[in-house]
């Protein structure tokens, strides 16, 4: 990995993992001696963020134990460990399984510093962006996700709506509309005192994929972030995504992968 990686891979561990503030309305981070955990409601993002660089490998599994009697107490059914491949004890991927937790699909880890994004939106003719501002558009969001990706959006639904609601400041919705019909959302959600902004969703709706909207989703982002005064952008991408954002100047810096435990 280059100095410049390197450099940025550090940070992005300190400001975003090890000093993790919470991503959720009534969220809390909790910090122990080995982890950083974030606990929110049931519909929140619950899970270890962070695990650290010196966690003893013959202390590893009572961590992993630690954790899941943890969230239990709370009443979790549902719980996440977020991987990255640079975590030590370099075993960890193998640890979490045979503790009960399932690997999802990784993504890797793309930052860019926003002053060397481009802001310019281009889009196809008969495609605007807007901003998400209250809950109609919320179900357009819904309507773009399911279209696009084929899953549910129930618990996003929820979690957006809260954000809306209780801290607008550090969340940007977008929709890619053709007339009344959505056909792209995007999400930022904003990091105050870390200098970065995170970029989720994107998907598109077949029939207007290769057209550009992506890229246009991103750029329109990046506006608002530099604008916001926000220094690096962050995406954990699929492989879709990420050669797009390669080409845009993002630079890989890990990969990451949720281990996902579920207690039913």
């Amino acid at each position: 990995m280059n100095p410049e990686r390197e450099a940025l891979l550090a940070l992005f561990d300190r400001e975003m993992r090890e000093h993790a503030r919470p991503d959720a309305p009534g969220g809390r981070v909790e910090r122990t001696g080995d982890v950083v955990r974030q606990v929110g409601a049931a519909d929140d993002w619950n899970g270890v963020v962070w695990s650290a660089p010196d966690l003893d490998p013959a202390r590893a599994d009572a961590v992993i134990a630690e954790q899941i009697a943890h969230y239990t107490a709370l009443g979790h059914d549902e719980f996440e460990w977020k991987l990255y491949a640079h975590d030590r004890p370099a075993d960890l991927a193998q640890r979490l399984p045979a503790a009960g937790f399932e690997a999802e699909e990784p993504e890797t880890l793309l930052v860019a510093p926003v002053a060397e994004l481009s802001t310019r939106v281009a889009l196809p003719d008969g495609v605007r962006l807007r901003t998400v501002r209250h809950a109609d558009d919320v179900e357009l969001m819904a309507r773009a996700h399911e279209r696009a990706f084929g899953s549910d959006w129930s618990r996003l639904r929820q979690q957006v709506l809260t954000r809306l609601a209780e801290d607008p400041d550090s969340f940007v919705g977008v929709l890619a509309m053709v007339g009344d019909e959505p056909v792209s959302s995007a999400r930022m959600e904003l990091y105050p005192g870390t200098g970065f902004a995170g970029l989720w969703g994107g998907g598109t709706v077949e029939a207007w994929r290769g057209k550009g909207i992506y890229r246009a989703l991103v750029a329109f982002r990046a506006r608002i972030a530099a604008e916001r005064g926000y220094d690096y952008l962050q995406v954990d991408a699929s492989d879709m995504s990420a050669p797009i954002l390669r080409r845009l100047g993002f630079l890989a810096l890990s990969t990451t992968t949720p281990y996902v435990y579920r207690s039913h």
